[in-house]
């Protein structure tokens, strides 16, 4: 008697949707940002009727009982673990709003005392032969100076310390020599700015009869940048997979060549967003070039000067420094809006060699892929 077996039947499971929260409602996000205006509206008449407070004041108060506010009223209903759910979060986005904060309002404040003065005849032309407490003028000599001295200084330090990085990386793990060497640039990167200008003071001027001139000051941002460029090129060496180098080293290719071929083009985006973060990081250096780099209305471009220093090369940090100081407190001055915009001017430069960097790095990740 033959047996008929039959396929078993599909049983089609349905899940039943999740509760939308755990006390059966969920705040919507224009309720949300209902609340947030809410609030900033009160904390602004609250400012206004006690008539104090500033922007950074409103910022903080305005978070604050935004925290607060969110936080009571997902509690009523939502319940209590999205409410706590919702207070990490808003924890999370308000210290990384204040943690921009600053660098909003020092951007915000150096774009409106500066923006008067920028044009095109302010970046194109010196202060050669115009007198500081006039209007007119410009910041070109400066912009020179700093784009030489920060070049400089980077062709010092990005194959030095490139060489020290791959060494750290590739060669010296867990030797003896190795650990001084990164102690050195660990030692290094916390030595304050004004004592490396110091040294170099002493060294190159008072030692060896050198005058103040652009070479000085980028002996100085070297020793700064220095760390900064080993420092970044280690880490994305180390990131490299070890896949890679075995995968070299079976094909019977030396380490060297390993290393020039394999591992410093697949970390390349990140040692030029690294090297271009330290350019960045010394072109704003005010405190060693006080020392090292003279002031000078024209526009030089060699760095080099003579034992009696009679062609510095000034740069924007010493020019901001210098205007300042000729305004003497007074706001409404040419020299303290000059200031200013040779501030506007620097960040403007700062900014752009990050913008660089950032690009430069995506499109050799996308060439590699």
């Amino acid at each position: 008697m033959t047996r008929v077996v039959e396929p078993p039947r599909s049983v089609v499971v349905t899940a039943s949707p999740p509760p939308r929260s755990l006390a059966g409602r969920t705040l919507r996000p224009r309720t949300l940002i209902t609340l947030g205006a809410g609030v900033s509206v009160l904390v602004l008449a609250l400012s206004a009727a006690t008539g104090s407070g500033g922007v950074t004041s409103f910022v903080i108060l305005s978070l604050v009982g935004y925290l607060v506010a969110s936080t009571g009223l997902s509690l009523a209903v939502e319940g209590r673990r999205r409410a706590v759910d919702r207070l990490c979060t808003s924890v999370m986005y308000g210290g990384a709003a204040i943690a921009m904060l600053p660098l909003v309002l020092i951007v915000w404040h150096t774009l409106r005392q500066g923006i008067a003065v920028i044009n095109l005849t302010f970046v194109s032309h010196s202060m050669f032969r115009v007198n500081p407490e006039t209007p007119g003028g410009g910041v070109y000599h400066a912009i020179v100076g700093t784009l030489v001295q920060s070049a400089l200084a980077a062709g010092m330090a990005v194959p030095l310390g490139v060489l020290t990085a791959i060494y750290l990386a590739e060669y010296g793990r867990g030797s003896r020599y190795a650990r001084c060497v990164a102690l050195a640039v660990d030692v290094i990167a916390g030595i304050p700015s004004i004592v490396a200008g110091l040294f170099v003071y002493s060294v190159w001027i008072l030692a060896l009869g050198f005058g103040k001139s652009g070479l000085a000051g980028s002996l100085a941002l070297f020793i700064v940048m220095l760390p900064v460029v080993v420092r970044g090129t280690e880490q994305m060496l180390r990131i490299v997979p070890d896949d890679l180098r075995e995968a070299s080293y079976a094909l019977g290719v030396r380490k060297w060549r390993t290393i020039v071929s394999v591992v410093l083009p697949t970390a390349m985006g990140g040692i030029i967003t690294g090297v271009m973060l330290g350019v960045a990081r010394v072109a704003g250096e005010t405190a060693p070039l006080l020392l090292l780099v003279g002031i000078n209305q024209r526009i030089e471009l060699d760095p080099f000067a003579g034992p009696s220093g009679q062609r510095p090369q000034e740069s924007l940090p010493t020019l901001i420094f210098e205007q300042f100081g000729i305004a003497a407190g007074n706001t409404d001055s040419p020299p303290f809006q000059r200031a200013w915009g040779a501030a506007l001017v620097l960040i403007i430069i700062v900014g752009l060699l990050n913008l660089l960097a950032r690009v430069a790095a995506r499109v050799i990740a996308r060439t590699r892929h």
